[in-house]
Protein backbone atom coordinates (compact mmCIF):
# COMPACT_ATOMS: atom_id res chain seq x y z
CA UNK A 1 0.00 0.00 0.00
CA UNK A 2 1.22 3.30 -0.82
CA UNK A 3 1.38 6.64 1.60
CA UNK A 4 0.76 10.29 0.65
CA UNK A 5 3.77 12.05 -0.12
CA UNK A 6 2.56 14.82 1.66
CA UNK A 7 0.97 13.79 4.83
CA UNK A 8 2.36 10.38 5.16
CA UNK A 9 -1.36 7.99 5.47
CA UNK A 10 -1.79 5.28 3.49
CA UNK A 11 -3.43 5.07 0.46
CA UNK A 12 -6.16 2.54 -0.20
CA UNK A 13 -5.89 0.63 -3.48
CA UNK A 14 -7.86 2.23 -6.24
CA UNK A 15 -7.77 5.62 -4.73
CA UNK A 16 -5.49 8.97 -4.54
CA UNK A 17 -3.58 10.46 -7.60
CA UNK A 18 0.04 9.50 -9.34
CA UNK A 19 2.01 12.80 -10.30
CA UNK A 20 4.82 11.79 -12.17
CA UNK A 21 7.95 15.33 -12.46
CA UNK A 22 9.93 16.07 -15.42
CA UNK A 23 12.96 14.38 -13.55
CA UNK A 24 10.83 11.22 -13.55
CA UNK A 25 10.19 11.48 -9.87
CA UNK A 26 6.85 9.62 -8.90
CA UNK A 27 4.86 11.39 -5.91
CA UNK A 28 1.70 9.90 -4.93
CA UNK A 29 -1.35 11.80 -3.08
CA UNK A 30 -3.90 10.75 -0.80
CA UNK A 31 -6.60 13.59 -2.22
CA UNK A 32 -6.17 17.07 -3.92
CA UNK A 33 -5.86 19.20 -0.33
CA UNK A 34 -2.34 17.28 -0.25
CA UNK A 35 -1.25 17.47 -3.58
CA UNK A 36 -2.10 21.49 -4.21
CA UNK A 37 -0.54 21.88 -0.23
CA UNK A 38 2.85 20.54 -1.87
CA UNK A 39 2.80 21.39 -5.85
CA UNK A 40 0.86 24.51 -5.90
CA UNK A 41 1.33 26.13 -2.52
CA UNK A 42 4.50 25.08 -1.86
CA UNK A 43 3.94 23.87 1.52
CA UNK A 44 6.38 21.63 3.87
CA UNK A 45 4.86 18.56 5.38
CA UNK A 46 6.63 19.02 8.71
CA UNK A 47 5.07 23.04 8.98
CA UNK A 48 1.53 22.35 8.24
CA UNK A 49 -0.38 21.08 11.35
CA UNK A 50 -2.90 18.58 10.14
CA UNK A 51 -0.49 16.09 8.76
CA UNK A 52 0.79 13.25 10.73
CA UNK A 53 4.54 14.18 10.37
CA UNK A 54 3.64 17.28 11.88
CA UNK A 55 2.33 15.75 14.92
CA UNK A 56 5.26 13.01 15.27
CA UNK A 57 7.38 16.36 15.29
CA UNK A 58 5.74 17.32 17.61
CA UNK A 59 5.76 14.23 20.05
CA UNK A 60 9.10 13.74 19.77
CA UNK A 61 10.23 17.42 21.20
CA UNK A 62 7.98 16.67 23.82
CA UNK A 63 10.20 13.84 25.37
Amino acid sequence: MAKCDFCKKPIPAGTGKKYIKKDGKILDFCSSKCEKNLLKLGRKSRTTKWTNEYHQLKEGKKS
